[in-house]
């Protein structure tokens, strides 16, 4: 961690490409469908509900992919690579607030999502964390240096 504060760009360079990365997984369900649901750890109820031309999974897997998609807009303007989005201190904020307790949460969420595998819930949970502190870092940077 101490790498990645020592230039302040660079956190969020990582934030936003991971957080790229998670996007392109979303929008890969669409393309792909139940067997990209099912790589992903969905769960199989999810996975069964896109083999059945069910609304639910793509507009979810939409929904989250173009949040995340915000999410690297914020992460690159405040890097200085795009030009920088509206409230982005706060943004860059919120952002590693709610990937942080996402990444220490996930017990709580569990039983919301009886499907999603064991593997699912702490991949996610690691990604989340590593995630969440590259918000941070790079909230906390930006902020004092804007």
């Amino acid at each position: 961690m101490i790498l990645l504060a020592q230039n302040s760009i660079t956190p969020l360079i990582l934030a936003a490409s991971l957080t790229a990365a998670a996007a392109l997984a979303h929008f890969m369900c669409l393309v792909f469908g139940a067997p990209a649901f099912r790589l992903l750890g969905a769960g199989e109820p999810i996975a069964r509900m896109a083999e059945n031309g069910h609304w639910y999974p793509p507009v979810i897997a939409f929904v989250i992919g173009s949040v995340l998609t915000l999410w690297v807009a914020y992460a690159l303007g405040a890097a200085g690579l795009i030009a920088p989005l509206p409230l982005t201190r706060y943004a860059l904020w919120g952002i590693a607030t709610f990937f942080l307790l996402r990444a220490v949460c996930f017990p709580l969420l569990i039983p919301a999502f009886p499907g999603n595998s064991m593997l699912f819930w702490w991949s996610t949970s690691v990604a989340c964390l590593i995630l969440g502190v590259a918000y941070l870092i790079g909230a906390w940077n930006f902020w004092t240096t804007h």
